[in-house]
């Protein structure tokens, strides 16, 4: 109980700052700024730890089925940081910022090509657009996108090394997938797979269509500016954490659904093999 609270504690930490980094690496944020991050911190470290401190399910899937959420988490911090460093190089210039808003621009200028996810996101800007902040948002949605794929390469690692999430030891299906309800109806590896399919597809090809709704929402209710940093550092790590998010999570329903295929298949072996008893 007390190792589970202390987990929670540390996690709950974690989260708020994770919330609280641009606010407290970025100059010039307002008071009123500050309590709205103070306050959706806090909130989120309240929900961190009724769903860690808990031995029942609550919302957070794959909860003890690590490092599925670590993965999750360090990329979207990562992602978060890393942009605050690129936006705070606008106002107060570093070497550290230079170096990162450069490994930046590389990035967004390799990933901008025709119809990729960062050409979409810089043509969703509105027309008469600054120069300057064109490159910034190319430049933040390349390391971005750049952080979402390499989380995905972290995770698929730890598939293959790990053996997840069976190393992990028994894995409870109504903890780990709480929103999942094999009573529903079907075959539960069936409904998994479909599941991880959807997934996965919707992974695929959200990158491409939230540029596109978004510019299309714009026509109807104004054009979408990204000058405030706060706003552009969590609309962009939103943008690229959800996909990547989203494919992470059809690949484990996919490894669930093989690991229960595989638990079946040897429990009927088993069961074939055993004797008929003698009448």
């Amino acid at each position: 109980m007390i190792s589970r609270l202390a987990g929670a504690l540390l996690r709950a930490f974690l989260v708020i700052l994770l919330i609280a980094t641009p606010s407290l690496l970025l100059p010039g944020v307002t008071s009123d700024t500050t309590q709205i991050v103070a306050l959706v911190a806090l909130f989120g470290a309240a929900l961190t730890i009724f769903e860690y401190a808990s031995a029942y399910p609550g919302l957070v899937e794959f909860r003890d089925a690590p490092p599925f959420n670590r993965i999750r988490f360090f990329s979207l911090f990562a992602t978060v940081l890393l942009l605050t460093v690129i936006m705070r190089g606008k106002t107060e210039p570093s070497t550290l910022t230079a170096l990162v808003t450069a490994v930046g621009a590389l990035i967004g200028h390799v990933l901008d090509f025709p119809y990729s996810p960062v050409r979409l996101m810089v043509l969703m800007l509105p027309e008469g657009t600054a120069p300057s902040q064109v490159l910034t948002v190319r430049t933040a949605a390349g390391m971005s996108y750049l952080i979402s794929l390499l989380s995905l390469v972290f995770f698929l690692m730890a598939l293959r090394i790990q053996n997840w999430p069976s190393r992990s030891g028994s894995f409870n299906v109504w903890v780990n997938l709480p929103t999942f309800d094999p009573t529903a109806g079907g075959d539960v590896v069936s409904r998994l797979e479909r599941d991880a399919r959807f997934n996965i597809a919707l992974g695929f090809l959200l990158p491409f269509l939230t540029p596109a709704v978004l510019k299309s929402a714009s026509d109807l209710f104004g054009s979408v500016t990204m000058e405030n940093s706060q706003t552009l550092i969590w609309a962009i790590a939103a943008w690229a954490f959800l996909p990547a998010s989203l494919f992470m999570r059809g690949i484990a329903m996919g490894k669930v659904a093989d690991m229960i295929a595989s638990k079946r298949r040897l429990s009927y072996g088993d069961a074939a093999s055993q004797p008929f008893p003698s009448a």
